[in-house]
């Protein structure tokens, strides 16, 4: 089964499951926005739009989801804010480099086939100097967690992956710093991470 349609079929229960368990996440998150001016920001993976009661009214939003479904429950949720849905795939997004001032990719990395080139694709579209928020579940370098490896074939076909490691993921990609790491849910498996774009050339996605 294809992301596209397992989001597709979970689009009316996702709110259900997830909405409670990461709302203060999200918030803590979506909180270094608040204290800048107006920005142009990038919401990869808005799914429902369950990160669209956090961001600041301030800003300019740009949402993207692979499913219509998804987008389409995330438009009640923007009131009061610039916002405009757009239907796009996280690891080739349809824009241009170094568009957008932050991005925002909260429980994406780990769900995409390819994390390193979906962390690839928003810094790509960041202008340099940009910041990049991420709040996932990661394993840490070398933990062994058996038990969420075992699970993770399954997983990994319908809803998400238990194996990513962020550090793996980044380390194809240079002109970026980790400006803040907070653990968030489950003892620390959830993590908020901050990232700056440095480089001022253009990041190329990985093939």
């Amino acid at each position: 089964m294809s992301l596209r349609t397992s989001y597709t079929v979970l689009a009316p229960f996702y709110d259900a499951t997830v909405r409670a368990l990461t709302a203060r996440a999200r918030a803590r998150s979506c909180a270094w926005l608040a204290q800048h001016p107006p920005m142009r920001v990038l919401v990869t993976g808005i799914g429902t739009g369950l990160d669209l009661p956090h961001l600041p009214p301030q800003h300019e939003y740009t949402g993207v989801d692979l499913t219509r479904a998804m987008l389409m429950r995330s438009r009640p949720r923007a009131a009061g804010r610039h916002y405009r849905p757009v239907q796009g795939d996280a690891m080739a997004l349809p824009f241009r480099d170094a568009c957008f001032d932050a991005a925002v990719l909260h429980l994406i990395v780990a769900v995409v086939p390819d994390p390193a080139r979906c962390l690839g694709e928003c810094l790509r579209v960041l202008r340099p100097g940009g910041h990049l928020l991420i709040l996932d579940k990661f394993l840490r370098p070398g933990q062994r967690a058996p038990l969420r490896r075992l699970a993770n074939p399954l997983l990994r076909q319908v809803a998400t992956r238990l194996d990513v490691v962020f550090e793996e993921a980044l380390a194809g990609h240079p002109g970026v710093r980790v400006v803040h790491d907070e653990p968030a849910l489950a003892g620390g498996w959830f993590r908020i991470i901050r990232l700056q774009r440095t480089e001022t050339d253009r990041i190329a996605t990985p093939v």
